[in-house]
């Protein structure tokens, strides 16, 4: 019994020493996006965007993304392609020889010739491989400057040369701007960045009223998809979560480019809001609180020709 008590007594201490910090995670994890990363950014999905000044930390991994590695959209269901001399695209010449080879000394041990009497001799097997060596490093080689050659382009907006400071920069708005590159940079002007600050916003709102049309047309199909299994979870615990009084603070470019003829942007964002969620029937504040917290994040924005931009992903900043 004693030991029993023990027990007990141990397992009570823990769970009020772990208690506390559940409950803050539940609050800081509340508003929109959960507190984790979600999303996609094209083929640089399973990249790090660049740090800013905004966001000197490096952003987290996807915890939730529809896009497989080496695929931009998420569709690839084919197994990744291995590495190694008998991996990859151009390893899979060297793969068939190699089993060809061997099968042709396991066909001379069967017929009592030995392993390699097949291909004349370890000479003739020795410039055989030598050959195919050669042949599968020239294919890397020019498969490496294909790639170069068709690798999306990065973008760069204006510069302090330029005579701009950007737009609202410093506290209240966008400061930096990307670098340049050799290839057509996609220009990111005031504008969009005007529309980012304002889908941010929105955004926000929209999951405070739960609108879910709004979510649709402000983002992705797949992070409206998340957002709504997050309502939907919500609906199911009873509560409902409320963001409000959202104003940015900082924001800078982390990255923009081009790819499949969509235009991507990576921005960082600090912000402050109001987050709380309330019981839905009685409206008692179970998580958060009405005092406003500051909150640091990376947002990807999608635009098609044509279209306006989209939310395409969030990343928190460690």
């Amino acid at each position: 019994m004693q030991r029993k008590s023990g027990l007990l007594k141990a397992m009570a201490v823990a769970l009020s020493l772990a208690l506390p910090t559940v409950l803050a995670v539940s609050a800081a994890d509340a508003r929109i996006g959960g507190g984790s990363s979600s999303g996609s950014r094209g083929t640089r999905t399973f990249s790090a965007p660049p740090s800013t000044s905004t966001a000197p930390g490096s952003a987290s991994q996807f915890n939730r993304t529809i896009t497989q590695p080496g695929q931009p959209g998420g569709f690839n269901t084919a197994q990744p392609s291995r590495g190694g001399l008998f991996g990859g695209r151009a390893g899979g010449l060297l793969g068939g020889l190699a089993a060809g080879f061997l099968g042709a000394g396991l066909f001379g041990m069967l017929f009592g010739g030995g392993l390699f009497s097949g291909l004349g001799g370890f000479a003739s097997i020795l410039g055989l491989i030598l050959q195919v060596v050669l042949v599968v490093f020239l294919v890397r080689m020019a498969m490496a400057w294909w790639q170069r050659r068709n690798q999306p382009a990065y973008a760069s907006g204006p510069s302090p040369a330029d005579g701009q400071q950007g737009f609202r920069s410093g506290l209240g708005g966008f400061g930096g701007f990307g670098g340049s590159s050799n290839a057509p940079p996609l220009q990111i002007q005031p504008a969009d960045y005007e529309a980012f600050e304002r889908l941010l916003g929105e955004i926000q709102q929209a999951w405070s009223n739960e609108d879910v049309g709004r979510l649709r047309l402000s983002s992705t199909p797949e992070m409206a998809s998340y957002f709504e299994r997050d309502l939907e979870e919500n609906q199911a615990r009873g509560v409902v979560n409320k963001v409000s009084g959202v104003k940015l603070l900082q924001g800078d470019l982390s990255e923009a480019w081009r790819e499949n003829g969509a235009d991507y942007a990576t921005v960082a964002l600090r912000f402050t809001l109001t987050d709380k969620t309330v019981e839905r029937a009685s409206g008692r504040v179970v998580e958060g609180s009405d005092q406003p917290q500051e909150v640091t994040e990376i947002w990807t924005f999608l635009r098609h020709p044509g279209a306006d931009w989209q939310l395409s992903a969030i990343q928190q900043v460690s």
